[in-house]
């Protein structure tokens, strides 16, 4: 184990949520140790696993947080080098899901600027992996509300749950990352690409019925995407 991350501890916040949980993951497999802050009224399914995790993996430390309640959160902070923020938007709020995304990047700027913090905002495309329909449906369902219109455009880009991790931990060990990072392994502007994802994200979107048999279409829209600034940091990485 690297002896720099065996003394390394991070924060996930909140790691009972989709993206948090796997970026739990990713950071247990490379020797860091881990705090779990998990929101209240979090995920059941997701929580109890993490705390499973808790009774056999040494450096992982389970804390339950209040969002509202910052004395919590800093108790979760302590000792910690970084914290991942994977916070989303509470039920009952998925037409707003965006927009407090927004506001709530925003903020976390000004207050990074203002008390002098490094920090890097991993901004992904519609996220995808293993049981992302049971797991992340509200976020899922809130993103592909416009999903048409950004199929057209050429705009309408998914990103493997476990790359998306790995970036975040990424931008965490190089230190000449830095601002806003936009992240995504595919661009989906082919009839047939649009169908496999509707595959794969069954069964939140069920499956045209003229479609389910077989996948056809030759129209293609032009890509209207890069992530130049991600590549170079995700190459640096390898080359490590």
């Amino acid at each position: 184990m690297d002896q720099e991350k065996s003394h390394s501890c991070c924060c996930v916040l909140d790691a009972s949520t989709y993206v948090g949980f796997w970026i739990l993951k990713k950071l247990l497999s490379r020797g860091y140790s881990v705090h779990a802050a998990i929101r209240k009224n979090g995920d059941s399914e997701i929580e109890e696993t993490i705390r499973e995790m808790e009774a056999t993996e040494e450096r992982l430390v389970v804390y339950d947080v209040d969002v509202l309640d910052y004395q919590s959160i800093l108790v979760s902070l302590k000792t910690c080098n970084a914290v991942f923020c994977c916070l989303d938007s509470p039920e009952g709020y998925d037409l707003w899901h965006a927009l407090a995304k927004m506001l709530s990047e925003k903020a976390a700027w000004a207050l990074a600027m203002d008390r002098r913090l490094n920090m890097v905002s991993i901004n992904p495309g519609l996220i995808v992996g293993p049981s992302v329909a049971q797991y992340n449906p509200r976020p899922t369902m809130s993103y592909l509300k416009g999903a048409a219109q950004m199929y057209e455009n050429g705009v309408l880009a998914y990103v493997d749950v476990k790359f998306l991790a790995d970036v975040h931990i990424r931008a965490y060990e190089d230190v000449s990352a830095c601002g806003r990072y936009f992240c995504f392994n595919q661009i989906v502007n082919t009839e047939e690409e649009a169908l496999k994802l509707v595959e794969s994200l069954s069964p939140l979107i069920p499956m045209p019925p003229r479609y389910e048999s077989v996948m056809q279409g030759s129209e293609v829209y032009e890509e209207r995407l890069r992530n130049n600034k991600l590549s170079k940091l995700v190459e640096a990485g390898s080359a490590c």
